[in-house]
């Protein structure tokens, strides 16, 4: 984490909702990137090594939605939480990577915020939470 704060990468294609998504994250207190498709996200995730949870809508343009980028980090970035939303898609959270949370659109902003507490804390993850240092 950077200086402490999580740094959250917001990846949406329609710049009004990617603007609310990165309201919501300052909000809650979080750094904010934002990435309009799956290929900007992975140029921004291969470019810093800093970020701590991938927020991705399932339907993009370009060459993979956000069920195929959300495998892709979980298998080249392991450590990254991921929380993936849909306005059309309602998915099993078992076609996603282990640890991934899904939501439905429109979703509630404190549903939202607590899901990355929640990941980022280390709970509902795979695995124990990480020992911090002493």
């Amino acid at each position: 984490m950077n200086n402490g704060i999580a740094v959250v990468l917001v990846v949406e294609d329609s710049p009004i909702i990617r603007m609310g998504a990165v309201d919501l994250v300052l909000s809650a207190g979080y750094q904010a990137l934002e990435a309009r498709d799956a290929d900007e996200a992975i140029r921004i995730l291969e470019s810093r090594s800093d970020i701590d949870l991938v927020f991705t809508d399932v339907q993009m343009p370009g060459t993979m939605d956000g069920i195929k980028l959300s495998h892709y980090i979980r298998e080249r970035w392991p450590p990254v939480k991921l929380i993936v939303a849909s306005g059309a898609t309602i998915l099993e959270e078992s076609n996603l990577p282990v640890g991934s949370r899904f939501f439905s659109k429109p979703y509630d902003d404190h549903t939202i915020k607590d899901a990355m507490a929640r990941l980022l804390s280390g709970e509902n993850s795979s695995g124990p939470p990480e020992e911090p240092f002493r």
